[in-house]
């Protein structure tokens, strides 16, 4: 199947899933396709997950920016039991970041698992695509976890 019709496939599946971030996503690579700016995929691949982080990011970080949030709003982080979940929740899900940003980079075929696994989820389990890289954290430490309890 051409890299053409593959994206046409995504675009209908996300239509149908009504997931507008994967329909957006195929569509503009399509379009890169279709105008031969193909010459930039190697960039978006490199580059697009850490500019996607950055925006993600800056999102996040709004609220702060527009006095949203003020200090009175930070300091129950620190003293509250839910704060505390939140502090350990963000250090695991980062630290788990790093195990996933190396098997991107050494066993590269697993992308192709996590992508149609996150469409799947995204269409069937309504989620939300905000994380290859915690996908992948989170296939790495199963695949950690498979080897323990295969080698035992």
């Amino acid at each position: 199947m051409s890299g053409e019709m593959l994206l046409v496939l995504l675009i209908i599946t996300g239509l149908l899933g009504k997931s507008s971030i994967i329909t957006t996503a195929a569509s503009l690579l399509l379009i890169f396709k279709l105008t031969s700016l193909e010459r930039f995929f190697p960039t978006i691949e490199r580059r697009g997950l850490e500019l996607g982080l950055l925006f993600l990011t800056v999102s996040v970080l709004v609220p702060f920016a527009a006095e949203e949030i003020g200090w009175e709003k930070i300091s129950p982080v620190f003293v509250t039991y839910n704060g505390w979940l939140a502090l350990a929740g963000g250090a695991i899900a980062v630290y788990m970041n790093r195990f996933g940003l190396n098997m991107m980079r050494t066993q590269p075929q697993t992308i192709i698992g996590l992508v149609i696994g996150s469409i799947i989820g995204i269409i069937f389990l309504k989620g939300i695509p905000v994380g290859p890289l915690t996908a992948a954290g989170i296939t790495a430490i199963f695949a950690q976890f498979y080897k323990l309890t295969k080698n035992s």
